[in-house]
């Protein structure tokens, strides 16, 4: 069975365990299905994933154009901090800004290679921490914007880490931690702007990843480097594949790849 299409993130469902779905135009696979199959992936071109033009994807699934140039691709995406969409100021589009920007975000701690901060639009939760490979994670706070959520990730990056190491997540080198705990001790370097929006008493959220065989040395699928590739499927976490000979491949991080896909 062939698939062909251009890569984005693949969805997911919160179950135990997560359950995976590369999503092409006209068709979807269930990844789970193909654990201990063998899986060819054929690298075609590229379909920028705003244009859809095949040119060389920069980042994000965007070509370099259009990178610079979107409202999806600004800087206040990766640093909400940045965002000023509750002054009323434009960056790139202020529609497009107000409608992400001005809606609930989240302020999280999530366990993946270690405890670290983040931030995501609440909409966005567990599939945040799904997609970092994080086996627990928990709230912090909940604000209106995601101006109040980016100061208060940098006010807490002082303290804890905003990295995740791909390698120790695919490897599984985890250790459990007490996400209340943490919480509980971060509060004091809350901005007074979001300390009203502390969240006080929640639990921690875990996830279950469909992983038969962890790698011992991950090693990076480049489909520029590797046009062709075939290999045993043993496992899906984060955004990750992870085939029986220590490959593995980050699906966010080839979006707007064209690809066909076989199972055999």
């Amino acid at each position: 069975m062939t698939y062909q299409g251009v890569l984005t993130k693949m969805a997911t469902e919160f179950s135990q365990p997560i359950q995976y779905y590369l999503m092409f135009e006209n068709d979807f696979i269930n990844m789970n299905q193909l654990l201990d199959k063998t899986i060819t992936i054929q690298f075609i071109g590229y379909q920028c994933l705003n244009c859809s033009l095949n040119k060389p994807i920069y980042r994000q699934g965007y070509c370099k154009s259009c990178f610079f140039d979107i409202p999806q691709a600004a800087d206040w995406i990766i640093r909400p901090e940045l965002s000023t969409a509750h002054l009323d100021q434009e960056d790139r589009d202020l529609d497009f800004e107000k409608r992400v920007q001005l809606q609930p975000h989240v302020v999280y701690l999530a366990n993946s290679s270690n405890v670290k901060v983040g931030v995501t639009r609440k909409s966005q939760v567990p599939t945040r921490w799904i997609d970092q490979g994080a086996h627990e994670a928990i709230e912090i706070v909940e604000v209106p914007n995601r101006y109040l959520a980016g100061i208060t990730e940098v006010a807490l990056k002082d303290y804890v880490a905003d990295k995740t190491n791909w390698r120790t997540m695919l490897k599984n080198e985890i250790v459990d931690e007490n996400l209340i705990e943490w919480r509980d001790r971060l509060r004091q370097y809350i901005p007074a702007e979001a300390l009203d929006y502390f969240i006080a008493s929640n639990s921690e959220t875990h996830m279950e990843f469909p992983v038969l065989q962890y790698p011992e040395k991950p090693k990076s699928l480049s489909l520029e480097k590797m046009p062709l590739y075939q290999g045993v499927l043993k496992g899906i976490k984060g955004q990750y594949l992870i085939f029986e000979d220590q490959t593995v491949f980050n699906v966010r991080g080839s979006e707007g790849y064209v690809i066909s896909l076989s199972v055999s």
